[in-house]
C-alpha cells in the first residue's frame, strides 16, 4: 500500500462479521494434502454425511496482523498459532497440516488483504479452520480420512462493544468451561459448552462473561485467559489441559517480566480472587487474541457484586496492554522476533 492510499478506519461492525475478499483453502484426501488455492471468499459445499457435521471434527485458530506506524502490515506470532493448530489437529485425530503450508497460506491471505487492514486499534483477524469432510455417518469411532483447511480473514475493531471498559464477570464454581484434558484444544465444542451458562449469567446478572472455577479453582472465561495484576505482580493459573494455552497470555507474561513484574503461574482460588479484588490496588484482566488485555471492574459471586479495586481501568493493566499494542504496531524494537512480514 502506498502512502497515498487511504488506510481503512477500524470497523464499527460487530467483531468477526466483516471479511476480506480473499481466502485460501486446500483439501486432504487419499492420504495427502493438495496444493493450496488462493481465491475469492465463497461458500463451501458439504455432503450431509460429512464427519464434521456429526462428530465435531473441527478446530481453528485466531491470530492478527497489524498495520504498523510505518504503514507496514505484520503478522503477530504466526509461528505460535500454527504450532497450536497443529496440536489441536493431532488431539482431534484430524490430518495435521504441515507447518510450512499453513504458514504460507496465512501469509498469502494477509498479503492479498493488505489494503483492507485498518489502522490501530483495528487489525486484520485471521481464522485458519480445519474440518473433517469424510462422508460417513458410521465413523463415530474413527477419524475422518478427508479434510478441508482454509484461512479466512476480516478487518476488526474492539472485541467487546464499547471499546476498552471495565468488564463484569460472574464466577461459576460448579460447571467447568469444558471437559478435562480437552480444554487445550481450540475447537468449537469447547466454546459451545460455555455458551449456555454465559448467556444465562448475562441475562440474569448483567455481566459480560463467566469466569469458570469448578471446585473453587480458577480456569478461564468462555473465550479468554484470566490474570490478577498489581504494581509488582502478575498472577495467573498455571497451564494445564483444562483450558486454552493463550498466545496473548504467553506474550503478556514475557513482557511483564521485562517490565519488572514478578510473574506467578500457579493454582488460583476463587477466595484469592475475591480477596485480591477487595484490595484498593487490586486489578484483574482477561487476555486473548480478540480481547488483547481487557480490564475487569466487577465480580459477581454468591449474589454479591464486588468491585475489583476501584472498579475502573487499572493503571498497571494498561501499562501491560500498551507494551503489547506498541509491539503490534512496531512502535519500538521487536526483541522476541514475534512480528513477521506476509
Amino acid at each position: 500500500m502506498t502512502s497515498a492510499t487511504p488506510i481503512p478506519a477500524p470497523p464499527t461492525a460487530p467483531f468477526g462479521t466483516l471479511f476480506t475478499a480473499t481466502m485460501s483453502h486446500v483439501v486432504f484426501e487419499d492420504g495427502a494434502w493438495g496444493e493450496p488455492i488462493l481465491g475469492p471468499v465463497q461458500p463451501f459445499s458439504f455432503h450431509p454425511a460429512a464427519h464434521v457435521l456429526h462428530y465435531g471434527s473441527a478446530c481453528f485458530e485466531g491470530l492478527k496482523a497489524h498495520r504498523g506506524l510505518d504503514n507496514v502490515v505484520r503478522i503477530f506470532r504466526a509461528e505460535a498459532h500454527v504450532a497450536r493448530m497443529r496440536q489441536s489437529a493431532e488431539v482431534l485425530c484430524l490430518p495435521v497440516p504441515p507447518q510450512d503450508m499453513l504458514d504460507t497460506m496465512i501469509r498469502e491471505v494477509t498479503r492479498a488483504s493488505d489494503a483492507e487492514v485498518p489502522a490501530e486499534p483495528g487489525s486484520l483477524y485471521l481464522r485458519p479452520t480445519l474440518v473433517g469432510t469424510e462422508e460417513n455417518v458410521g465413523a463415530a469411532a474413527a477419524p475422518s480420512v478427508s479434510a478441508l483447511l482454509y484461512v479466512l480473514a476480516g478487518p476488526v475493531g474492539d472485541y467487546f462493544s464499547g471499546g476498552i471498559r471495565p468488564l463484569a464477570l460472574a464466577i461459576e464454581t460448579v460447571q467447568p468451561r469444558t471437559t478435562p484434558t480437552f480444554g487445550v484444544v481450540k475447537s468449537g465444542a469447547n466454546y459451545v459448552m460455555a455458551l449456555r451458562p454465559t448467556l444465562a449469567a448475562k441475562k440474569k446478572l448483567g455481566v459480560d462473561q463467566v469466569l469458570f472455577a469448578p471446585g473453587g479453582t480458577v480456569q478461564e472465561t468462555g473465550a479468554a485467559n484470566f490474570m490478577l495484576i498489581d504494581a509488582g505482580r502478575v498472577v495467573t493459573p498455571a497451564l494445564n489441559d483444562n483450558f486454552l494455552h493463550g498466545v496473548t497470555r504467553d506474550s503478556l507474561l514475557r513482557l511483564a517480566v521485562d517490565l519488572g513484574f514478578v510473574v506467578e503461574e500457579r493454582d488460583v482460588t476463587v477466595d484469592e480472587v475475591i480477596a485480591w479484588a477487595r484490595r484498593s490496588d487490586g486489578e484483574a484482566a482477561l487476555t486473548g487474541t480478540a480481547a488483547v488485555l481487557s480490564p475487569v471492574g466487577k465480580l459477581v459471586y454468591n449474589g454479591e457484586s464486588i468491585p475489583v479495586g476501584d472498579g475502573g481501568i487499572g493503571e498497571h493493566s494498561m501499562r501491560l496492554r500498551k507494551a503489547l499494542t506498541d509491539l503490534h504496531i512496531a512502535a519500538g524494537p521487536d526483541p522476541y522476533g514475534w512480528l513477521t512480514l506476509p
